[in-house]
């Protein structure tokens, strides 16, 4: 992991423009309000046994807090706040806006902050068991739901 150009990127996209469209971007994805930076990416888990699985979420979630401890000391100490809350919500019919509708379905917690009128969350990704954990991090316009 390089916390120097996570760090980076994460300023960047807090004072980048949002894209007028859904869509994918040079760091990852955005659309209207919204970036999601794509930080780092693991292999998959088609033929694991459940212990690289196990050791790579350890790692990602160390990746994750390191990375956060970086960003709090600019920021302050991050909010860590559940997002299964708002997937159980969003199955029940009701509302999100994204991004958060789409973050919740894959990523459980985040560590947030808001800066400059901009929220930002630092979380850990995975859409299923078999497939890769993703450092991502959000930038977003958009209130926690």
């Amino acid at each position: 992991m390089s916390i120097t150009r996570h760090l980076a990127l994460i300023e960047r996209l807090c004072s980048a423009e949002f894209p007028a469209e859904p869509g994918r971007s040079d760091a990852g994805t955005g659309g209207p309000g919204y970036h999601v930076a794509e930080l780092q990416t693991s292999a998959d888990f088609w033929e694991d046994d459940g212990t690289r699985r196990e050791e790579t979420e350890e790692q990602y979630e160390a990746d994750r807090d390191a990375l956060s401890e970086r960003l709090a000391e600019r920021w302050g100490a991050p909010d860590v706040i559940s997002l299964w809350s708002v997937q159980d919500r969003s199955m029940d019919g009701e509302d999100i806006p994204e991004p958060w509708a789409v973050l919740s379905s894959h990523v459980p917690d985040v560590h947030l902050w808001q800066v400059d009128g901009r929220w930002v969350a630092l979380g850990v990704s995975q859409w299923d068991k078999e497939l890769p954990f993703q450092l991502v991090a959000l930038i977003t316009e958009m209130d926690p739901p």
